[in-house]
C-alpha cells in the first residue's frame, strides 16, 4: 500500500508544475528562442568535436558514434538543468536574501521537497528532446543491438547522473545560508560541467581525476553512455550509484544542518 504522505506529495508536484506550464507558456514565443538556443549550442559542440576527433575520428578511444552518445547525454542533462534545477534551486538565494524563506518554512510541506520543485520550465525540454534523440541516432550509426539489460542499467545511470547533478546544485545554493553570494558559485558548476561533453578518457590524467573523484563530471555523462554502448562495467556502475547515494543523502543532512544555522529575517 502506498503511503498517504507520497501520495500528497505526488499531487503537490502535479499542481506545482501544471501552474508553473500554465505561467511559462503566456510567452510561447520563448520555445523558438530556446529551441534556437539548443540547436546552436548542439552545433557548437558537433564542431569542436569534430576538430578535436580531427581526420581520424577518434578520441580518447572513443569512435564518432560513441562521443556522439556522450555529447547527447550532456545534452539531455542540460535540458534538466533548465527545466528543473536552475528555475528552482537559483531562487534559494533570493528567499534568503530577501527573508521570504521564513514563509517556505512555514508551509505544511517539507522545505526541501518545496524549493526543489516548486517550478517546471518547459523551455528545458527541447534540449531534452534533442539529447534523446542525438543518443538515439549514434546509437542506430554504431554497430552495437542495444539489449535490455543494457537499457535497464543506462536509464539506471542516468538516473543516477541527475541525482548527482540535483545534490551539486543543491549543496552550492544552500550555502547561501551561510555566504550570500554564492550565486556566482552555481554559475562556474554550470560551466565547469562542460567538461563532460566529451569523453573522460580525452582529458590528461590529471584532469580525469578531478573530474572524476572531485567533481564527478565523469559519472554524469560518460559512464551512462558506456552503458548505453553495452560497454557499461559493474565496478563504475556501482561507484555511480553509491556515489548518487551519498550524495543524495549528504544534501538532506546538510539541509538540516543549514536550518539550524539560519537567522529568521523576523529574528
Amino acid at each position: 500500500m502506498i503511503n498517504p504522505r507520497w501520495i500528497r506529495y505526488a499531487r503537490s508536484l502535479r499542481r506545482f508544475w501544471a501552474t508553473s506550464l500554465e505561467a511559462e507558456l503566456e510567452y510561447q514565443l520563448n520555445l523558438v528562442v530556446e529551441l534556437l538556443a539548443v540547436l546552436g549550442n548542439l552545433a557548437g559542440s558537433l564542431f569542436v568535436l569534430s576538430l578535436l576527433a580531427g581526420p581520424s575520428r577518434q578520441l580518447g578511444g572513443w569512435t564518432w558514434n560513441s562521443a556522439l552518445v556522450v555529447v547527447g547525454m550532456y545534452t539531455l542533462l542540460d535540458g534538466f538543468t533548465s527545466a528543473v534545477l536552475q528555475p528552482n534551486l537559483s531562487r534559494i538565494v533570493n528567499h534568503v536574501q530577501n527573508g521570504t524563506l521564513d514563509f517556505v518554512l512555514l508551509k505544511p510541506i517539507d522545505s526541501q521537497f518545496w524549493l526543489s520543485t516548486r517550478s517546471f520550465s518547459p523551455w528545458g525540454l527541447p534540449g531534452i528532446a534533442a539529447g534523446l534523440v542525438l543518443i538515439g541516432w549514434a546509437v542506430s550509426q554504431s554497430d552495437h543491438l542495444i539489449k535490455p539489460e543494457d537499457m535497464i542499467l543506462a536509464s539506471s545511470l542516468m538516473l543516477a547522473a541527475a541525482l548527482i547533478l540535483y545534490s551539486l546544485w543543491f549543496l552550492l545554493a544552500g550555502l547561501s545560508i551561510w555566504f550570500v553570494k554564492v550565486w556566482n558559485a552555481t554559475e562556474v558548476l554550470r560551466y565547469t560541467l562542460v567538461a563532460g561533453r566529451y569523453p573522460i578518457s580525452a582529458y590528461p590524467p590529471a584532469l580525469r581525476l578531478v573530474f572524476t573523484f572531485l567533481l564527478p563530471v565523469a559519472f554524469l555523462t560518460t559512464v551512462p553512455a558506456k552503458a548505453v554502448l553495452g560497454q557499461g562495467s559493474w565496478p563504475w556502475a556501482f561507484g555511480s550509484l553509491i556515489a548518487a547515494t551519498v550524495s543524495l543523502i549528504g544534501t538532506r543532512l546538510f539541509w538540516k544542518l543549514a536550518l539550524r544555522h539560519y537567522t529568521s529575517a523576523s529574528s
